[in-house]
Parts: structure tokens; C-alpha cells; sequence
């Protein structure tokens, strides 16, 4: 099913012209099983801005580590929350802040297209201002390019959304 999304707000918005702050990661980057010190219990996502990375903590000490692209500077945030929408393919309708900025794009962008931003799944987040979602340009990943959302390679995107579920606790940090 294909949905328009409003709750992308000015804190959410992807741009179009992403400057990416590392090398680029390839594209069918994949998670990798790593040593998790934290005080987080199982099935809990971790995005750390800082390291441009994101951890799922699947206990014992052990969490899956995801790359991504955060927050430019002036965009990103820290806090909790919890996934409260899980959408395969979605559509993507630009928010105030970027109509503001680049009046040229259309009010809606199909799920699947490939001018699409959120890639092939996008999970929000409580309060409806950001997403972990994936991405189409995956020369994105490990740079601070979003308006504060979460974004993914399109296969990563997809691992992470088959583990979790609505009501899985997030916390990012930086």
C-alpha cells in the first residue's frame, strides 16, 4: 500500500542536493554483529548522530550496526521516542521548510520513484516529525544530510524493518 505522508515536517524533509560530509559507503552496505556496551535492553534502536551510526541491540552485549546518514548541522536532535508506523514503498510529500527552500519539487513524489526520498520503507517516530527510512541516494549514507531523520541503504532499511515493530523504543543521541 502507497502512502502520502504529511508527517514529514520541517524537521524530516530530505534535500535533494546532499552534500555528504565521508566517503560514500557502498551500496548494498549490510549490518554487522558488534560488541554493544550501553544500558539498553533487547530490541531497542540506538542512532548515535556522532558516529553516523545506527545500532539495533539484540542483547548480551551484542547489537547490529547500520550505517547512516543523520542531520545537517542545524537539524539534528537527540531524545526518545518509538516507532509508531511501519510503510513499504511510500510516497512522500515535501514539508513546509523544504517547499520554502526548493519551490520547484513536486507536492508529491509516488512511493517507488526513483526521485522518491524515502527509498523502499520508512518507519516513523512518535510525534510525527522524523523517520528511519531508506534512501535512494545512497551516496548519502555517513554524512549529515537530512532535516533530522534517520536515513538507511534501501537494504539495510529493509533488515531493520523486518526485526522491529510498532512501539520499539528509539533513542538517538549524539
Amino acid at each position: 500500500m502507497t502512502h502520502t505522508y504529511r508527517w514529514l515536517t520541517a524537521a524530516c524533509a530530505v534535500a535533494f542536493s546532499m552534500g555528504v560530509a565521508s566517503a560514500p559507503q557502498p551500496a548494498q552496505a549490510s549490518g554487522s554483529t558488534v560488541s554493544y556496551n550501553g544500558n539498553y535492553s533487547a530490541g531497542t534502536i540506538v542512532v548515535n548522530t556522532h558516529e553516523r551510526r545506527l545500532y539495533y541491540i539484540t542483547g548480551g552485549g551484542q547489537a547490529i550496526r547500520y550505517p547512516v546518514g543523520v542531520g545537517k548541522a542545524g537539524r539534528q536532535w537527540a531524545g526518545a521516542s518509538r516507532i509508531d508506523g511501519k510503510y513499504l514503498s511510500p510516497a512522500w510529500s515535501p514539508p513546509n521548510v523544504i517547499r520554502r527552500e526548493k519551490p520547484w519539487l513536486p507536492r508529491v513524489i509516488a512511493g517507488g520513484a526513483r526521485n522518491n526520498p524515502m527509498g523502499v520503507a520508512a518507519m516513523t517516530l512518535a510525534g510525527g516529525e522524523y523517520a528511519i527510512h531508506g534512501t535512494n541516494a545512497p551516496g548519502s549514507i555517513g554524512g549529515f544530510v537530512s532535516y533530522g531523520c534517520i536515513r538507511m541503504f534501501n537494504a539495510d532499511i529493509t533488515d531493520l524493518y523486518s526485526r522491529v515493530s510498532v512501539g520499539t523504543p528509539v533513542v538517538v543521541t549524539r
